[in-house]
């Protein structure tokens, strides 16, 4: 099943379901009890939102071991976590934003886990039953301010870093699936799930013993490697196999 969050045209925020090319309503929380009303609106007269608002964005660095070498860097016995702050989800077709202080912003196709329960401690062997599902994720980062701190917060957590979407998938196997990222048409990023160093299962289980896991949480599982800048006029275009494709354009900040 494909949940999604969607507007009309009086503006209002809904949850919903996709059946085809066809909306739906949700009466109830996704996260819980709910039912599915008829999917009668046409998927072309809405406007789909990140189908999360998560409380918190859990990422993973070098979860691929490409990408780890393309930086130089070791790869993690432990997955190395970080974090991006809420503000930084944006959805389907909403502009990423460049901000001045970066000369170096690049793309980073990612596989999210949504939480669908709060969890501590969860086991390797129940870790999916508090999955709710999978989206499309794009790690957007400042590298050249990445390299400049150290530590990733500012590179990682400006507004509009965080594009999610277009749907979160129920119904999806992790385990091995195309992840690809195309600039302008151009791949630039293309490996599988499968490559990951640390699976889904073990991912969810090692945030757990680290902090509690709330509904609507998401896990970023790393990106691979063929990270590259992107620039004012771009689209960025990020597709998993199962999950569609989530697409966002490029613009430069002109609110300062």
């Amino acid at each position: 099943m494909r949940l999604i969050r969607f507007s009309t045209k009086d503006g209002l925020a809904r949850h919903g379901w996709l059946h085809d090319d066809l909306v739906g309503e949700v009466d109830g929380s996704p996260y819980g009890e709910f039912i599915r009303l008829e999917a009668n609106i046409p998927l072309e007269e809405v406007s789909l939102l990140a189908p999360v608002l998560p409380g918190k964005i859990i990422c993973v660095g070098r979860n691929y071991v490409a990408h780890a070498r393309e930086h130089d860097a070791e790869v993690p016995e432990v997955p190395m976590l970080f974090l991006k702050p809420p503000s930084a989800v944006i959805g389907p077709q909403a502009p990423i934003v460049l901000p001045p202080q970066s000369r170096q912003v690049e793309h980073e196709a990612e596989l999210a886990v949504v939480i669908r329960k709060p969890g501590r401690w969860i086991t390797t062997t129940a870790a999916l039953e508090y999955v709710l599902g999978y989206t499309i994720a794009n790690d957007v980062t400042a590298r050249d301010l990445q390299r400049l701190d150290g530590q990733w917060t500012r590179a990682k957590g400006f507004d509009t870093f965080c594009p999610v979407g277009p749907w979160v998938e129920t119904d999806f196997d992790p385990a091995d699936a195309l992840v690809t990222c195309k600039v302008n048409g151009e791949t630039r990023q293309m490996a599988s799930t499968r490559d990951m160093v640390f699976n889904v299962r073990q991912l969810v289980a090692y945030a757990s013993s680290i902090m509690t896991l709330e509904a609507g949480d998401l896990i970023l599982t790393g990106t691979p490697a063929g990270v590259s800048p992107i620039q004012p006029g771009d689209m960025i275009e990020i597709s998993i196999e199962g999950l569609g494709t989530l697409r966002n354009p490029v613009i430069a900040d002109t609110n300062r």
